[in-house]
């Protein structure tokens, strides 16, 4: 963070108290910090205080308080490394969405070149109202980050999601962004994630438990940091935010292969965590199959196997990762598919580890490679093993941390 140039923009909520830990923490981390504050928000926090704190002048209008001479939006916007609008209340994330510059912070973010991140604080109602997810949702379809809210007391007396991130979680998100940078701009990747379903008939069909989680959360830190990630998925109830992530919805393993197959051989980098199912039914039904007998046997034939078809057409300079989920035997077998299907390292997730695997937020990966080397990570959310899993990749192809 240091020599790095923040834009702070605060938003009149009972959060803007954090304004003044953030800043203080900001500076500390060698920043330099200049803060916008819209109107409402001096009745929370003072300009005096963020001013003192940022060694800083503090704007709050177009017109600076002597008269006669005016704060300039634009020279606001380019002189940022990053522009952090925290809080950010619904009011000004309709602003921003809109782009309705009516105060001297939403005129700046319009006219911001910087990456721009922004951190909602309301209360729970608010939060999940569909026109504030929806104006989230455009933001980040500008390219803009979101740094979300945490759950916990709110300023109603509920309890619930809404809270702004406390200071030292933004600062670390932008620790972390400063850090990868755009170390994959450039870079193209193929990622496959979620289950496969394979028809029993036009109603029913096999699959697994897979949420497609953890391949969601690597495509957005990979598009991030600079990457054009194409995300090969099965059905999933998630959705992509960030611009610069193509989805590909399918549903069959055999659908899955035909994409992964022809994305391949054009992208640097194929990250394989879609749970695919190993088998089909051979006859699959055209109508409904009735209930009409006590029992059903139901023939099946294996699908193509993808990470070793993948394997074999690999070229050099090309890498290639797998996932593997064992119940048992969990560093012999992973050793087994390294080898087998040409990966260059994989991913192992245990049945055994108690918060990881299938339908939690939380994962617990080791990461093998063909040097034999075994990296071992401690059960965390799964958007922070995607940043392990990113700051591996980071290394493998030599780019700086």
């Amino acid at each position: 963070m240091y020599g790095r140039r923040i834009l702070l923009g605060v938003s009149g909520s009972i959060a803007s108290y954090k304004a003044a830990f953030l800043v203080r923490l900001l500076k500390k981390s060698g920043a330099e910090v200049k803060v916008i504050m819209t109107p409402d928000s001096t009745h929370f926090i003072t300009p005096l205080t963020l001013s003192t704190l940022s060694q800083n002048e503090v704007y709050t209008a177009f017109e600076k308080v002597d008269g006669g001479l005016w704060n300039n939006h634009v020279d606001l916007g380019n002189w940022a490394d990053i522009m952090l609008i925290a809080p950010a209340t619904a009011s000004s994330l309709s602003k921003m969405a809109q782009g309705l510059s009516d105060n001297l912070l939403v005129a700046t973010y319009l006219s911001a070149t910087c990456p721009v991140f922004f951190a909602p604080a309301m209360d729970l109602d608010m939060w999940a109202h569909r026109a504030t997810q929806e104006n989230c949702q455009r933001l980040i379809s500008f390219g803009n980050h979101q740094i979300g809210p945490g759950k916990g007391e709110l300023a109603s007396g509920l309890s619930g999601d809404g809270r702004m991130a406390e200071p030292e979680e933004i600062l670390e998100v932008l620790t972390r962004f400063f850090r990868h940078g755009n170390t994959f701009q450039g870079k193209s990747i193929l990622i496959t994630a979620g289950p496969t379903q394979e028809a029993l008939d036009p109603v029913r069909y096999i699959s697994n438990h897979s949420t497609g989680k953890m391949g969601y959360a690597l495509a957005e830190k990979l598009a991030e940091a600079g990457a054009m990630v194409h995300l090969v998925s099965g059905p999933t109830g998630l959705k992509v935010h960030h611009p610069k992530i193509k989805l590909i919805p399918i549903r069959s393993a055999e659908e899955m292969y035909q994409c992964s197959m022809e994305i391949f051989p054009k992208v640097d980098i194929g990250i394989l965590t879609a749970a695919v199912a190993d088998y089909k039914p051979i006859h699959p039904k055209t109508t409904k199959i009735k209930s009409s007998s006590e029992t059903m046997i139901v023939e099946l034939e294996k699908n193509k196997d993808i990470a070793f078809e993948l394997g074999k057409i690999k070229n050099k300079g090309q890498l290639l990762g797998g996932f593997a989920l064992e119940t048992d035997n969990e560093l012999e077998n992973a050793r087994g598919k390294l080898a087998r299907k040409n990966l260059d390292f994989i991913v192992l997730n245990s049945m055994q580890d108690s918060g990881a695997t299938f339908g939690h937020d939380t994962n617990k990966i080791s990461i093998l490679d063909t040097t034999g080397s075994i990296l071992e990570y401690e059960l965390k959310s799964k958007q922070k093993v995607a940043e392990d899993i990113l700051q591996y990749i980071q290394g493998k192809l030599g780019f700086e941390k």
